[in-house]
This record gives structure tokens, sequence and C-alpha cells, in this order.
């Protein structure tokens, strides 16, 4: 993970890749980078934001680890004491000497119009300079010329605005005209202060990477390819591919989508398998009535099992297994938070809980339970799951025999479990969108969570934990939450404290293609 620059008991700094907001912009849009890094460690908790950076821009970020940091950044930021140096792309002809730009910025919908200076209009200044950096990007038709900015004042926007309104607007900046591209080609490079604890003036620098492809360089980011390495490269639309969906599984590719490739997104299939070394490349047709299992494209064909890593565990996948490989990766951070027993600042994990996975699945909540000292009971509809899921146990050292496994329905085993007056710290509930059982019938997702709630809710200690999920794209998180508050007002079980976490930043939600996965870690009195 190449995220974190530097770090003391004071401050933190970033280099935020393109494409990811500092902060959500929305309750259950996906996180930004200040709500994934408190939500990660416990160390970085109380990070504050003190200044922010555009989603589409990338580059350093300071937060503050303390209340004394934080007054001192913000009142350096407020007096204009620390320095920024910005570096920016242009397709267009840029000023040959220094330019400097003062101007006010009104907000006009989703831009700002750069304005003469007016009584009670906000200042922005902005200084550029042509630089003798070169930079080669694929696939645009003009020379580019690289150009430094340093913003003198903090206003939103400025120096997009102030580029754009001196007729060198930002490559692929096209809110203000720029020429269309791969991202916005405007990176943080550079960042000067005085250190809120020794007083002495530090400084960092981060070289901007723009002809590497920013959707890999937002992955690398997150993930430390030692511990991890099964990712979503390609996510639909918020990549720039709707209806196409690529996955790294280990030394293997699985491009899914919802017909077969057309020859763009081949291109983007082979130039993914390029950039990541894959062994081989397998597409599957999402339907989700057929188990149909993926057909091979390129490079060698993968064996019966094939081992990913992710969070430094193991786990068996099966590219013939039809709708899923046996993990679903939009729930990897889930399954690091019972791995490191920390969920979320003010919600901590007990050193040795007892844990209920309801749905299993191929036991991979398990798995991180169990390796952080859980003794866990998984439960699942299938047999060949749960051996599946003790193999995952093999994997990690872990020895099945000191764990439960249970086939059968959730509905009619929670009720035996409650009889038999078993309770547990942790309960998981990440039940499929539709199941049939001969003991429970039909469980829908939507019609049903309440129901699975509460009867959940029998089992759970005073003060233990619920992990409640679902992908239904059309169970709104609204509805989501609504059915999980009516079971708890019916059990009469008051909740102590809650965090609601969406799919992870490698999982990103576009406004063609809203956020599917809803999860929130519920401590239940």
């Amino acid at each position: 993970m190449n995220l974190i620059v530097f770090e003391d008991e004071h401050l933190l700094v970033a280099n935020k890749p393109a494409g990811w907001s500092t902060h959500s912009p929305a309750p259950f849009a996906g996180e930004g980078l200040y709500e994934w890094l408190r939500n990660r460690e416990p160390r970085w908790s109380r990070l504050a934001i003190i200044h922010r950076l555009d989603k589409e821009t990338s580059g350093l970020i300071v937060f503050g680890k303390t209340a004394a940091a934080n007054r001192s950044l913000t009142d350096q930021f407020e007096k204009r004491l620390v320095h920024k140096k910005y570096i920016l792309l242009t397709d267009r002809p840029a000023p040959a000497t220094p330019l400097r730009v003062k101007s006010a910025l009104v907000r006009s919908g989703e831009r700002y119009l750069s304005r003469p200076l007016h009584a009670g209009g906000g200042v922005a200044e902005t200084s550029f300079q042509i630089s003798n950096l070169k930079f080669e990007i694929p696939g645009t038709v003009r020379a580019v010329c690289a150009v430094e900015a340093e913003p003198l004042t903090g206003k939103t926007h400025q120096i997009r605005v102030h580029a754009a309104d001196h007729h060198f607007p930002i490559l692929g900046d096209t809110l203000y005209g720029g020429t269309a591209a791969g991202r916005v080609y405007l990176h943080a490079g550079g960042i000067r202060f005085i250190h809120p604890a020794t007083g002495e003036p530090v400084a960092f620098t981060a070289p901007a990477n723009f002809s590497g492809d920013p959707r890999q360089a937002l992955r690398a980011a997150l993930m430390d390819p030692s511990q991890t390495n099964a990712c979503r490269l390609i996510h639909g639309a918020a990549d720039g591919w709707a209806g196409l969906y690529i996955e790294r599984l280990g030394d293997f590719l699985l491009a899914q989508s919802g017909a077969p490739l057309t020859a763009a997104q081949r291109e983007c299939v082979g130039d993914c398998a390029r950039r990541n070394s894959a062994q081989g490349v397998y597409h599957k047709i999402l339907q989700r009535q057929v188990r149909a299992a993926p057909q091979w494209l390129s490079g060698r064909t993968a064996p019966a099992e094939i081992l990913v890593r992710e969070n430094g565990l193991q786990f068996a996948l099966r590219l013939d297994e039809g709708y899923s490989a046996g993990l679903f990766l939009d729930q990897r951070d889930n399954r690091r938070r019972l791995l490191t027993r920390y969920i979320a600042p003010k919600l901590e994990m007990a050193s040795a809980p007892k844990v209920l996975n309801a749905f299993a699945y191929t036991c991979g909540f398990s798995v991180a339970a169990a390796k952080a000292g859980a003794r866990v009971t998984s439960l699942d509809l299938s047999k060949n799951y749960l051996e599946w899921g003790k193999r995952n146990f093999v994997l990690n050292q872990l020895d099945p025999a000191q764990h439960d496994f249970i086939f059968g329905d959730a509905f009619a085993w929670f009720r035996r479990l409650a009889k038999k007056k078993r309770i547990f710290d942790i309960i998981i509930l990440d039940p499929p969108t539709f199941s049939r059982s001969r003991e429970g019938g039909v469980f829908q997702v939507e019609k049903d969570y309440g129901a699975l709630m509460t009867a959940a809710l029998s089992l759970l200690e005073p003060g233990g934990l619920i992990l409640a999920s679902s992908n239904a794209a059309a169970f709104e998180p609204e509805k989501f939450l609504d059915a999980i508050g009516r079971s708890l007002a019916q059990s009469r079980r008051r909740v102590l404290a809650r965090q609601y976490i969406p799919q992870p930043p490698d999982f990103p939600v576009h406004r063609d293609e809203p956020a599917y996965l809803k999860t929130v870690w519920l401590q239940i009195a």
C-alpha cells in the first residue's frame, strides 16, 4: 500500500489517488479517504480533515491526529502559511511567461465562475509557470504541456477555474472545457508548513504519475500485494466501462458482463491482464439463474483450485463454480475488521468472542474471525460450501475440529440454538438475495430481512455485535435500515453504537450504478 507518505503521533500525510473523494459525499455513498482511514486502524480513529482535494485530483493531503495539531494546521491554512505546489497538464497553449491570476469565484451549479474582484467576494489567487517536466499520455491527440500551479488562497476549484479562464484548461477537466481524457490531470505534488509540535518547517513531495492507469493507481494505493492479490480492477460505469467488471483472482483475471465481450471490452481486458501479469484470463456472462462456468480467453488454463491472498489470509477459489468463484471481494474490508478486531471508532471486538456466521458460504468471515481468536459456528444450507469452508480453515493453519459447522436452514437453526440457550458475541447476517429450503421455504431478502434480524437478536449477547448486510441492489439503504430498526424496536433492543459501511473503494459508485452493497455494524444492548 503506497498511500501513506508520512506519519507521526501528530499528523498523517497521504498521497491520494485520483478518483477517490477526500470524504464521503453522501451517507450511503462509498467511503472517502478520510472514512476509510478512520475505520481501518485504531491509531487513525481521531483523524481530522484539515484541507481537501477534489475527487479528480491526486496528491498530498494532510490530516491532523490530535486537537493541538488540528488547531495549528487549521491556523496555518487560514493565515496562508501553508505552501502548496501542483502540476497540471494541458493540451492547449499555456502562457510562456509566469502568470498570476486574482479574481472572485462565484458558484454556478457544479461549476465555479471567475469574476472581477468586488466587495464581499471571496478572493482566489493562483500563480502559474511552465514546467520543464515531460509526460507522455497514451491516447492524447495533441502534445501536452506541464504547468506548475501555486494556489496562494484555498478556494474550491480555483486552479481549474483560473487555468480555464486563461485558455489552458486542464486535460481531462471537461467541467471547465478541457479535452476528455482518462482522468483530470492535476496533482498536488508538494506541501510545506510548520510542524504543529516541533515548530520546525517540514516539506513533503510526491511525484505525479500521469502515465499510469488511474484505476490501477487507486487499487495500488489501497492494497499491499504481498498481503492481498484479489480485488476488482474494473467496476462498470464508475471506471468508464458500463456493464463490464474485471476481477483479479491471484494469478488469473475474471471478466464478467451481461453479453459477449465487444472488441473494445476485449482490449480493456487484455490491458488489465498485461498490467497485472495475469497468467490466464477468463470471461463469464452474468446470468443469475444459470450456473455457467466462465470461458477461457487467453493464457494458461486455471487449475481446479486457485489460491488467493486477502489481508494475509489464503482462500481457495474455483472458477468453474458458476455465479461466484468462492469469495465475495466486496466484503474484504469487513473480513479485515473481524481479523483485526477493530470495526470503527468506538466499535472494537472482544478478544475471544463466540461468533455465529449465519450464511457462511465458503466461510470467509469465519476464517477471519477464527484467525483473530474467535470460536466460530458456521451455518449454511450447502454441505459442499461448508466442506469448502473447512478447506479454507486448513489453508490458514486453523483446525476445523475446534469450530462448529452446521448444515441447514438459518431460521430453523436459530430456533434450535435459542432452545439450547446458545448465545453469541457476534452474529454475521449476510444472506443471499433469494433462497429456498425444505424447512424454511422461500427467503426473499427485501421481504424477510426484518424477520431474520428478529430471530438473530434472540441469540445475541447483551452488548454484542451484529454485522447486517445485503447486496440486493433493489433493497434501498433506507428500507434496509428501516427493516433493522423495526426488528430492534419489536425485540426491545437498543443500539449502543452503529457504523454504516458501504462497498469498498475498488467497487466505486456512479450515478448510473449506485451502491448496491449495504453493511452496518451494530452494538446492541
